[in-house]
């Protein structure tokens, strides 16, 4: 959400800052109907106190057996009723406008973000790490991934396409790549862990910037409610119990989350970015840094066609995810710190990556400075996105309502947060099977993941 009051201050800026973003001017409607609000804010607050004022002068009136006057006031006071609730339904639809002209315009960029319409504009920061020398030629992990176990069929038997099941000794390093990356984000860089929901209200994704404008990229649901499928059962069997039923019936209409809908996560991202929403954060225990190993759900509506072999892009698939919320004056180096921590992910793998600065036309929705890491994969002769780490500035926190009352001061002022993934396991898995491949078809296991693989140190064909 973008701060109003910045807008209406210096319009231009923020008309500029959109054209980096490569959008329209939008200042002149957004002040425009922002001044509407306003007057229509101030006429029924001047409305609702002359009311107020027009009720005891009647009082006044009456006791002086002034009669006419009393009448008069009492005709003004019933106009002034009729008037009111007009006026706050205009103020209610105009705000209602206005905030969803903001929620759907992206963060601004930070002034150090290059300009480029897409990942073509995107500036190489640095390389970890030498590309390996096979001494024969590297296959694609969908070719040699199913006899180790990357069943694919069985997962879009069970569940359509992008869907996998992974198999004997390879979910055996799956889960190794995903406790290997939560300890060491947990331990050696401090995240604290956290066991996050999986299912979220609206509210949670709004504040992070997946709705309204990405809901197509989620998966919905809806929570059924037990009450009233009971009372559903009682009635297909004709059960006589009438007070019963009219009770359960009075419970049910009162509850306001019989059909609550609920949104399956589409990162970790959401849950713990919102463990801070509408609260005001105690100073002192600033910055938070919040880690999760989660399943992770997209429809991936909007990467149709991209990557529909091997396992990449799933529907469903595990990361780890950072977040940190902190001061302002802090983000740029919890920015750089959170960067390093899923970069040790890859050295300690052994797995050569480029991190990359991203340009105004491909950073997401929320970030005002985004940092990619890709990695390298043989079979590609490339480097793929990995993680994806992002500041978002006090973006997210204004639509969360999240603050922090600094020290001395008597105002709260809005949070900084960031996420990013540390890494996406998948990926991860993928980036091995590559880089690690033998010309037998067998994989051996990355050093960093002997303690976690039960002494299994190579994934064998079946």
């Amino acid at each position: 959400m973008h701060d109003i009051r910045s807008i209406r201050e210096n319009p231009a800026a923020f008309d500029a800052a959109l054209a980096r973003r490569g959008l329209d001017p939008a200042s002149g409607e957004i002040v425009a109907l922002d001044e509407k609000r306003r007057a229509i804010a101030t006429e029924l607050q001047q409305g609702q106190a002359r009311r107020n004022e027009a009720s005891k002068a009647i009082g006044q009136a009456m006791a002086n057996k002034d009669g006419e006057l009393a009448q008069q006031i009492k005709m003004e006071v019933a106009a002034l009723k009729e008037r009111l609730p007009d006026l706050e339904a205009q103020e209610k639809e105009t705000g209602e406008a206005l905030d969803g002209i903001l929620a759907a315009i992206p963060n601004l960029p930070a002034a150090d973000v290059p300009e480029g319409e897409d990942e073509a504009g995107n500036v190489e920061v640095s390389r970890w790490g030498t590309a390996r020398a096979f001494d024969f030629t590297p296959q694609d992990h969908a070719d040699f991934g199913p006899a180790l176990g990357l069943d694919f069929e069985g997962g879009a038997a069970l569940s359509g396409a992008r869907f996998t099941a992974l198999r004997g000794q390879m979910a055996r390093l799956h889960r190794a790549l995903a406790q290997y990356m939560l300890d060491r984000q947990s331990g050696e860089n401090g995240y604290e862990e956290v066991n996050p929901p999986l299912l979220v209200r609206d509210a949670a994704l709004y504040g992070t910037g997946q709705l309204p404008k990405f809901k197509d990229d989620l998966f919905q649901t809806a929570r059924t409610n037990v009450l009233g499928t009971a009372l559903q059962t009682m009635r297909n069997v004709e059960v006589n119990s009438t007070e019963w039923a009219l009770a359960a019936q009075d419970a049910l209409a009162a509850d306001e989350n019989a059909a609550a809908r609920l949104w399956l996560i589409p990162t970790a991202e959401v849950s713990l970015t919102n463990l801070v929403a509408n609260q005001i954060v105690p100073e002192p225990t600033l910055p938070l840094r919040f880690t999760a190993l989660t399943p992770c759900f997209r429809s991936e509506a909007g990467a149709a066609g991209r990557d529909t072999r091997g396992y990449i892009r799933q529907h469903q698939f595990e990361k780890v995810e950072l977040v940190a919320i902190c001061r302002p004056e802090e983000s740029e180096a919890e920015h750089e710190r959170m960067c390093a921590a899923a970069e040790g992910v890859l050295q300690a793998l052994g797995l050569p990556y480029r991190k990359m600065l991203l340009c105004t036309g491909d950073m997401g929705f929320s970030a005002r400075k985004t940092f990619d890491l890709e990695v390298w994969l043989p079979s590609q002769n490339t480097f793929r996105e990995i993680s994806s780490v992002s500041n978002c500035g006090d973006f997210q926190a204004r639509r969360m309502n999240a603050r922090y009352k600094p020290e001395g001061e008597k105002q709260t002022r809005f949070l900084h947060t960031l996420n990013g993934s540390g890494l996406a396991v998948g990926r991860t898995l993928v980036a091995v099977l590559e880089n690690y491949q033998n010309a037998d078809g067998s994989v051996t296991v990355p050093e960093a993941l002997a303690p976690y693989m039960g002494g299994i140190s190579k994934l064998e064909p079946r």
